[in-house]
């Protein structure tokens, strides 16, 4: 009930939304019926173009290439099969109701079968459909009112212009499905795929069985017909992944590129950005805005803080750390990582440490503040990693980096090169540390639980799988020392 609540209110707030677009959307009460039609096939030429005309109310902020390549490439091809797994705030279901007015409204499709995890969902998605075609004052001005009497609801509508739209939700019984003599030839799934359906696979098979032996077969063998499915990677297996094997183009765009910079930037900035992902946990952004759904606590399941020991307890103590190829801060570059571990009575402590995205001198300065921190009270082993590839690396920039680290604090420390042939960096991680964290033979500094350098080592252990979907450098070093 509260779901159907929730579905209510969303209607409502469309309603109102779209009362206002009369307003929002001014008209050339001048124009004559000729000059609508000259302009009316001048702007069908180009889809972009007629989107950014009809729809200013939405158009608030300029396309990204992402989108405009979107748009050409469903438009472009009548028989198409296309998935967009574009992150949240990327408006995907927004360009997707653009490109299916356009279509139906040139006369391209007639019959719009709109799927959603349930009939509540496609009919909130089905909502701004209706009432653009309803209340937007330049579709009609150019297209003529395309409300019909007595076919005219929420959950399904036929227009003037000869098209059909229907909401559908899963498992329902869509077969013979027809707007007079024709088939559905757009088949859109969005809102599909939720977290509880595929953490359950035998849900999961039920729903994609549905959308692919169902809802599938209602189309014309014969007609050409568009199949568009609007999701994010919300588990490794759900039906946006089943789908996009199945499409001949699967776009995924997240929140931020390859470069770490906006995909969207007329429309989230990167202080935006920033603020957004500062309220929500690593394993949430990267489920919402990344595509990468990562679930915590898979191998690691404890990682328990506790009190460490006074250092001068330790016979000795290691600092190991795990370098990286980039010399910047940027979100791209890789992170890089040191931290201090140390044994007593059994038990592994990681004590303290750095890992961040950071430039190399201030990488080989944490060695010497990590140094300053242990203050004499035990012998250190200072531990680089250092295999055949990272060599060339290590003695043209790490070692005259520590030569002049050393000459500018007047000090010497000795750092030891790692040169054994590792083997697999997540079996190796998995193979060495999860016995400790199973049988509770390891703590983590309760005293550094609020350093953002371990609230990441954290996040990386919680986040981490055997595939690597989330940076593991922590870890890796955490393993090496």
């Amino acid at each position: 009930m509260k779901a159907k609540h929730t579905d209510k209110q969303a209607l409502e707030l469309w309603r109102r939304f779209h009362e206002g677009l009369a307003k929002d959307v001014p008209v050339d009460d001048g124009l004559s019926r000729h000059e609508i039609d000259r302009r009316r096939k001048e702007l069908e030429r180009d889809p972009v173009e007629w989107i950014r005309y009809f729809f200013p109310a939405y158009a608030k902020y300029e396309f990204a290439p992402f989108h405009i390549k979107a748009i050409r490439r469903i438009v472009g091809n009548d028989e198409w099969y296309e998935v967009l797994s574009w992150s949240r705030e990327l408006a995907k279901s927004t360009v997707a109701m653009f490109v299916l007015m356009y279509l139906t409204l040139t006369k391209r499709k007639r019959f719009v079968a709109l799927a959603a995890a349930t009939i509540d969902a496609a009919t909130r998605l089905l909502a701004p459909y209706k009432a653009n075609f309803e209340k937007n004052a330049r579709l009609i001005q150019f297209y003529g009112k395309q409300e019909t009497i007595g076919a005219w609801t929420d959950k399904e509508f036929a227009c003037a212009c000869g098209a059909k739209f229907i909401a559908l939700g899963a498992g329902s019984a869509p077969r013979g499905m027809r707007n007079e003599a024709i088939r559905p030839d757009v088949l859109y799934f969005d809102d599909y795929d939720t977290d509880e359906d595929c953490r359950n696979p035998v849900t999961l098979d039920k729903k994609w069985q549905w959308a692919e032996q169902a809802l599938y077969p209602t189309r014309s063998i014969s007609e050409p017909t568009l199949v568009l499915w609007c999701g994010n990677v919300i588990a490794k297996d759900c039906c946006i992944t089943r789908a996009g094997a199945l499409a001949n183009s699967w776009d995924v765009v997240n929140i931020r590129d390859r470069h770490g910079r906006s995909t969207w930037p007329q429309k989230n900035t990167e202080e935006q950005i920033d603020c957004i992902l500062s309220k929500i946990s690593v394993r949430a952004q990267q489920g919402e805005y990344f595509n990468n759904p990562v679930a915590e606590g898979k191998i690691f399941k404890n990682l328990p803080f506790g009190k460490v020991p006074p250092l001068k307890k330790f016979r000795f103590l290691t600092g190991y750390g795990d370098p990286a190829y980039s010399d910047s801060k940027k979100k791209a570059s890789s992170t890089k990582a040191l931290w201090l571990v140390g044994k007593y009575k059994g038990v592994y402590y990681v004590i303290k440490g750095f890992l961040a995205r950071e430039t190399n001198a201030n990488f080989i300065g944490w060695y010497f503040e990590l140094d300053k921190y242990v203050g004499g009270k035990t012998n250190v082993y200072w531990y680089i990693e250092n295999n055949k590839l990272q060599d060339p690396f290590y003695q043209q920039v790490f070692k005259p980096l520590l030569r002049d680290e050393c000459a500018a604090r007047k000090t010497q420390l000795f750092i030891r090169e790692d040169t054994r042939k590792k083997t697999d960096k997540a079996t190796r991680i998995e193979a060495n540390l999860e016995p400790l964290d199973r049988l509770g033979t390891w703590v983590f500094n309760e005293e550094e639980r609020d350093n953002p350098h371990m609230q990441e080592l954290i996040n990386q252990f919680k986040l981490f799988e055997l595939t690597l979907p989330y940076p593991a450098d922590g870890p890796d070093a955490v393993e090496g020392g």
